[in-house]
This record gives structure tokens, sequence and C-alpha cells, in this order.
């Protein structure tokens, strides 16, 4: 008899984008990234606010957690350290050997030390680190609800390790099985991340805005630097150290080479005007993204010869390359789950712990879930501290009533139900506008979102209206898949279709989210357009709105004409 409850939190804290989960009994609480409660984009601060929701959703305490599921294994670190004296044999990585031994090692007693710090939060609690590419799989592999399928986890790093092939295996009581790895310095995410910052842009935040700028320009003008510099051997790829250096965990130490700079362009200073070179580096980095995704995704089919595929890690955030695995036909159908990212590690750690225990509860509440987070219904609306903000409250028919704004051309915040796991607007916290209206995307971009011109905007569609506007042929849900477009949606909805031919796709049912699909069916009435513009509530730099004051805070300093938030139609 398993002893209840059974009370495992998982975490992902101190790195980025830290976030906790919750499972008892197996049951999965809830879900949270902290920046959408603490308002700091990619926090890597200790997830306090995440961890006392959950807590008080649960009625529990501290005292009531047994297992603390740390989403890092400290000693897996570690192993690099001597690792990394193979490197001392060639003269182009002979430089990097020592720092790169000392700074896997100083970050495995780090880890170490962090798991310590961790365990004196919780008294009753053992703390248990979950290999993090493990946490990645479990994560991708649960939400999917599927009985079995290939899982693909392509990131920066984890440990040592920068991409996986596993499969995995039972609905009910997940596990994944990893078949290949490849370790570091052979990463993808490393090499993406590298490009961004060389390009002006943060790393780790803004690899979205490299995606978009690709489209754009010419790829083969730098196509055969990267087939150089990403070589790809029969199990996988290797990184040409001339062009991308060894990973070292210490600051200081660039990630492009003098060589990489010599062949492509100076980097770009964030202040400075977007030349064709950048565009061109941006197209060749993102084929090059593509084409490896592509050839991994083949290696997972042939060696777990599933027809099925899950994607995580950083790199599944990447829609441009999992639409081409989906285009390719490799699999009959592909999912990445709406946190594929480290934030979702946290319940993948959570559900490693669980199943670890050979407790014959199974895991639920994870399976395609994704309104994981709090919730502020019964909340009453002070608006004080936004004194030129004015309000009513709206009747039944709210989804009709926004529906109409929006064929009339407002563009609308909106804030309802619980917070989304993930970094896609998934119809709870989103800024939605009619894609019908001429000029709206220069307008989003220039006075609600404050961010680059040539950044698209996503569509969100009636599901069983897609094929009438897309070709992905499956249901795209969280939003991260680029698909083609037919050529009505060229016709009739321009304003969502990118300069390569693709829109980032949400399909929307009524069970997944009953409000959206009221909205979406009364603007098609209006309209005969079933299709909305769909991006996140929030501006460049900040979080999604995880509570009412930040989503107030979005329509007071931005272009935004209005929120709808909880029943409440609030203006300017």
């Amino acid at each position: 008899m398993d002893r209840a409850p059974s009370v495992i939190l998982g975490l992902c804290s101190f790195t980025h984008d830290s976030s906790a989960a919750l499972l008892v009994d197996g049951e999965l609480v809830g879900f949270v990234e902290e920046e959408r409660l603490s308002q700091h984009k990619h926090t890597k601060d200790y997830p306090r606010h995440a961890v006392e929701w959950l807590l008080g959703e649960a009625r529990l305490t501290a005292t009531d957690v047994d297992v603390v599921a740390y989403n890092f294994q400290p000693a897996h670190y570690l192993v690099e350290s001597p690792a990394a004296l193979r490197m001392a044999l060639s003269s182009t990585t002979r430089g990097r050997t020592l720092p790169r031994a000392q700074g896997f090692a100083k970050v495995a007693l780090r880890t170490h030390l962090r798991t310590r710090a961790l365990g004196r939060r919780f008294p009753s609690a053992r703390v248990s680190p979950v290999l993090h590419h493990r946490a990645h799989q479990l994560t991708a592999f649960a939400a999917s609800g599927w009985n079995e399928s290939a899982v693909l986890v392509v990131d920066s790093l984890g440990e040592r390790q920068t991409t996986t092939i596993a499969l995995g295996q039972d609905a009910l009581h997940p596990s994944t099985h990893t078949l290949e790895a490849i370790n570091d310095p052979a990463s993808l995410g490393y090499v993406y991340g590298a490009v961004t910052e060389h390009l002006g842009w943060r790393r780790g935040d803004e690899e979205g805005t490299v995606m978009a700028l690709a489209a754009l320009g010419d790829r083969e003008r730098f196509r055969h630097l990267f087939a150089r510099a990403v070589h790809t051997t029969p199990t996988g790829f290797s990184l040409d150290p001339a062009y991308f250096p060894p990973r070292v965990l210490i600051s200081g130490y660039p990630r492009t080479s003098r060589r990489f700079i010599a062949e492509t362009c100076p980097e770009r200073h964030p202040s400075e005007p977007i030349q064709d070179v950048h565009r061109d580096l941006a197209a060749a980095l993102q084929e090059r993204t593509d084409q490896v995704m592509l050839h991994l995704a083949r290696r997972a089919r042939t060696i777990t010869r599933s027809r099925r595929l899950c994607v995580g890690g950083g790199v599944a955030t990447n829609c441009v390359s999992i639409g081409r695995i989906i285009e390719a036909g490799i699999f009959d159908e592909v999912f990445v789950p709406p946190a594929p990212g480290d934030a979702g590690t946290a319940i993948g750690a959570a559900i490693a712990v669980h199943t670890g225990s050979r407790s014959r509860r199974p895991v639920s509440g994870v399976a395609r879930a994704c309104y994981l987070g709090p919730s502020y219904e019964l909340q009453a609306l002070d608006l004080t501290p936004w004194p030129g903000l004015q309000q009513k409250t709206l009747g039944v028919e709210s989804a009709e009533f926004l529906a109409d704004q929006l064929a009339q051309g407002m563009i609308v915040g909106l804030f309802q139900g619980r917070v989304e796991a993930g970094p896609r607007a998934l119809g709870n916290r989103s800024i939605l506008a009619s894609p019908l209206e001429p000029g709206v995307v220069e307008r989003l971009n220039a006075t609600v979102k404050f961010r680059e011109p040539f950044r698209p905007f996503a569509p969100i569609v009636l599901a069983e209206r897609a094929a009438e506007f897309f070709t992905l042929g499956q249901e795209a849900p969280y939003m991260s898949m680029a698909s083609g477009v037919t050529d009505e949606a060229r016709e009739r909805v321009p304003a969502i279709v990118h300069a390569n031919g693709t829109s980032r796709l949400q399909t929307v049912t009524r069970s997944q989210n009953a409000f959206m699909h009221d909205v979406l069916s009364a603007f098609a009435r209006r309209t005969g357009v079933p299709v909305l513009i769909n991006t996140s509530l929030n501006v460049k730099g900040k979080p999604i709105c995880g509570t009412p004051e930040m989503a107030l805070d979005c329509l007071a300093n931005s272009g935004l004409d209005a929120l709808l938030l909880e029943g409440w139609w609030i203006t300017k």
C-alpha cells in the first residue's frame, strides 16, 4: 500500500527559467513558472512564489513534502572535468582545456550545494537530483498521453548531454529509456545561442528573433560555412572547434572564434542597424538547424522504430525545425509539450521520482494539459493604481462581445482562467487581433509589443477548419509548429503568413479551450474567417502576465485598446 500522501515537489531553480510542479499521489496539482508571478523574466531565483502557490493549492506546508525532485545531477558534471583533458591534444582547443575542466568541476560543486540548500527548506524531505535530459524526456512523453513513442531531446546542455534519443513507454506510468546520447561540446543549442549573441540579441531569450530574421536572408551565402562548422555523422553531429570553441562554464570565453568572425561579420551591437549579412547569417543558421534536426529525427525513427515522436529541450521551441520534421513525413505524428524548455523539467523531475518509487498510482493531470498555474476568477478588481483605466462588467455573452470588438479592429488583451505552461500564448494570457485589419502587424510590433518590425504573429484557428488555411496535417495545440499555408490563407489572411511562407500555428478545439473556441466561432460568423492573431500578453523584455496586476500594467503602458480580465472589460 502506498504511503499517503506522497508529495513530490519538482523544481527548476538557480540556472534560468525557474519553476515548480507538485505531484500528490501521482496527480499533478499544478505547475507554474516563477517569472509569471515575480515579474522577472527568465529568473534563476528559487521559485518562492510558485512553491507557495502550489502548497497552498494542495493545502500543504513545507513539512508535508516527501521528496524534492531537482532537475540536475551534480555528479554528472564532474565526469566532464577529466574528459576535458583530451582537448589538450589539439592546438585548436588546447587553450580551453583547463578552464573547461575547472568550469565543470565548479558547476558540479555548486549544484551539489544547491541541492543541500533545497533540503534545508523542506525539513521532512529528501532531495532527489534527476538527470536533466531524463526530466526533459519525461516531460515531453508524459504530456503527449501516448503509450509509446520516440523521444528526442535537443538543448544547449544538461550536465554533459546535449542530445538524447529515447523510447518512451506506458502512459499511466511513464518511463523513458535512452538509446543514444551526444555529449558536449557537440551542441545545437550552443551554436544557435552563440550566433544569436553574435547578431546582437540575448542568448537564451531572443533566439526566436533570429529564427524570424532567417526568413529574410539568403541561406546560400553561409551555407558551406555551417556545413563545415556543424558536421553530421551517422549517429548525430559534431562541431568544428575552429568555428565554435568548446564551452567553458566560466565567464569571459566567447562562443564564436576569430575565424568565424573573419568568415562572417563582426559582432553586431544591439543598437546597430540590421544588414544583409546579418539576415544571411541567420538564414544559414536556421537552414543548418533544420537539417540537423531532420537528421536526428530520422535517427530516432530508425533506432526506436516508433511511428510517433515527442520533442523536448530548448531547441524544440524552434517551430520552423519542428514544422520541417512534420513535413518530411518521418513520423505519423509529432508532439511538443507546452513547456519544452528547462522550466518544464520541474514536471519531468517529479514524474521521475514518482515512477522510480515503484508506486502503483498512475501519473495523472499531465497528458495534454497546459492550463496548470494560478487562476484569479473570484478576485475583486481595484483599479486605484491605474487611474486612467475604466471598467465595466460583461454578461454571459462575453465571447460574442469580444469577437465583435476584434472584428471592428480593436487589439485586446485576454486574461482568463489558469496561467498557461510554456512560452507561447495559449488563449488564457493572450493579445488578440483581427488578421483582416490593415497594418495590424506593424501596429502590434510598434505600439503594443515594442519589438522588431520583421517579427511575425501567430494565428489561432478553429481546429475543425484548420485545413482550409494551413497544410500541417495535424493538430498544433501549443503553437510549437510552423505550418505551410493554403492559397486561401494567402488571399484572405496574409497578415499571418511570414516571409518564408509559413505560420506558427495554434489549433483550438472546444475541449481544449471552450472560451477561445467560442470567440473564434463568433469571429467567423462576423467575418467568414475562423482565424485570429494570437500573441502573448506581454511586451518585449517582460514575462507573460501571470497576475491581474501584470495584465493591467501591460494595458496601461502599451498600445492595447482594451483588456478582457475575467469578465471585466477594461479600457483607457
